[in-house]
């Protein structure tokens, strides 16, 4: 049995007054504090509905109250917060600009398990509906009823529960330095998570898959870090940057004399890391020659120097990665079949970062106090058409190619803030396509879609018909139709080949 203070704040927007009831609970088992006392925020320009949470909190809670989006930020920044009501108008007001989602980020990136519902009038429960379908947890209306506030709050609240212990017990789990990565609202990235725990303290050889610049080497030295060799040599091979004609006397070694310029004998990668753990990157590109004593590794864990004779003993763990499929190289015939199942004792697959919408936020804030440790330049927050983009860009290089953009703004910003003009155009290009398309939520989501397709139409014509300057057989041929065809899209959308040829029309 355990005994605690807890304390219940009320806090009114606009007062320095504030309410203390103290008391004292007992509980029984605690995995954490915050499981059991729920810390709530109500965003809303009207006091009523703030009294109504008032009178109806429970002793363990903690309220407070703002009356707009900035100043719950401002308060977050100091209280941690559970729960978060937000008046839709409210919401809906500072997502003009922007999408829902990328509001909501601002909060998340606080405290990334915070649940938010809204509080909406009759008339903007499709705004409500729109909200939830971008990470809102939940909607009640107006005018608010003390049982639907204790209803939602129940719901949440057990499932909040059941998160935090269950974060409580990853975050336990992994190094202090770690927790910032670790920490993720993606599904599939927390399955990951739960692997990497699952199979570190074994013996188990890992395949790590995905693409480029999606963490296979971070997670690689994570695996090494948790598991029973983490005081032992972690070595990591880049397979693929090493000449074949070197790889096998890189990662085995070579006796003096076994090749031209090999005037003495040289350890390999596998011997040097003998006890640990070796991290073998883009393992798709060895030769047949180092597939075979790869294999012989894996199978016996023995291998001979490039040039000797002596089989030496190895006890070693092996991490491999790859980003392209190892299986297609099989059915290729230029990997082999056999080391490819030995490999595969326990794959996991790393999403890339356009499947991990909900993480980047988390990720940009990372990165950014990061670079803060290094440089004075105190840059703590980024404007929101940054994230907004950032939510809307493909990421084609993955979290490499967020670390390296965000390292580039923070040089070249000068004011405390990273501003849109520090980052790549690219980054913005997408977020100017969609930004054409008019998200008129009193439309149907066929009407939008279809919006959006003779957008997406219009634009791809114009850029071909620019690029063949306005030559119908030649800009016909490269959309893959007909001239017919070609003419008619072209009547439909207001395009004359003669604008195009003088070099008339502009790019959008």
């Amino acid at each position: 049995m355990g005994t605690f203070n807890s304390v219940f704040v009320v806090m009114r927007t606009g007062s320095s007054c504030f309410w203390h009831i103290y008391h004292r609970i007992t509980v029984g088992k605690i995995l954490r504090w915050n499981t059991f006392m729920k810390n709530t925020l109500v965003i809303s320009q009207d006091s009523t509905v703030f009294d109504l949470f008032q009178e109806n909190c429970s002793p363990e809670d903690t309220l407070f109250q703002a009356t707009a989006l900035a100043e719950g930020l401002d308060l977050m920044k100091n209280f941690r917060v559970d729960l978060i009501f937000i008046d839709m108008e409210i919401l809906y007001q500072s997502a003009e600009k922007s999408s829902y989602k990328t509001v909501l980020q601002s909060f998340w990136m606080l405290y990334p398990s915070a649940e938010i519902v809204v509080i909406t009038p009759q008339k903007m429960l499709r705004e409500a509906v729109q909200a939830v379908k971008q990470g809102v947890s939940d909607y009640i209306t107006y005018p608010v009823i003390a049982e639907e506030i204790r209803l939602v709050e129940a719901s949440l609240s057990e499932s909040q529960k059941v998160q935090s212990e269950l974060d409580y017990l990853r975050e336990e789990a992994w190094d202090k330095e770690e927790l910032d990565i670790v920490q993720t609202r993606c599904p599939g990235m927390r399955k990951v998570f739960d692997n990497v725990r699952s199979v570190a303290p074994t013996r188990s050889t890992v395949l790590l898959t995905g693409e480029t610049g999606t963490g296979k080497g971070l997670l690689a030295k994570i695996i090494h870090k948790h598991s029973n060799r983490r005081d032992e040599q972690f070595i990591s091979v880049h397979c693929g940057a090493i000449p074949d004609t070197l790889l096998e006397s890189e990662l085995f070694g070579h006796e003096k004399g076994a090749f031209t310029g090999a005037v003495k004998r040289k350890l390999g990668k596998f011997e040097i890391a003998g006890g640990g753990t070796i991290f073998l990157d883009e393992i798709g590109t060895i030769t047949p020659a180092a597939q075979i004593k790869l294999l012989q590794v894996l199978q016996d864990s023995t291998f001979q120097r490039l040039g000797g004779e002596e089989t030496i003993q190895v006890n070693i763990r092996i991490i491999a990665a790859s980003n392209i499929d190892l299986k297609q190289l099989c059915n290729d015939q230029v990997f082999r079949n056999d080391l490819y199942y030995r490999l595969n004792v326990f794959p996991i697959e790393l999403p890339p970062l356009r499947e991990r919408k909900e993480d980047i936020a988390q990720l940009i804030q990372v990165f950014l106090n990061r670079l803060n440790k290094f440089d004075k330049k105190n840059i703590h927050d980024v404007h929101p058409q940054v994230t907004e983009a950032s939510l809307n860009y493909s990421w084609p290089g993955n979290i490499r190619e967020l670390e390296n953009v965000m390292e580039r703004a923070y040089i070249l910003e000068r004011s405390t803030v990273l501003m849109p003009d520090s980052f790549p155009a690219e980054l913005f290009a997408a977020q100017d396509a969609l930004s054409r398309v008019k998200m008129d939520t009193l439309l149907s989501l066929s009407d939008v879609r279809r919006q959006g397709v003779e957008e997406i139409e219009r634009r791809y014509l114009k850029e071909i018909l620019e690029k063949y300057r306005g030559k119908i057989n030649k800009s016909a041929e490269a959309a893959g139709i007909t001239t017919r065809q070609l003419h008619k899209l072209m009547i439909k959308h207001g395009l004359k080949k003669e604008e195009f040829k003088r070099g008339l029309h502009s790019k959008d």
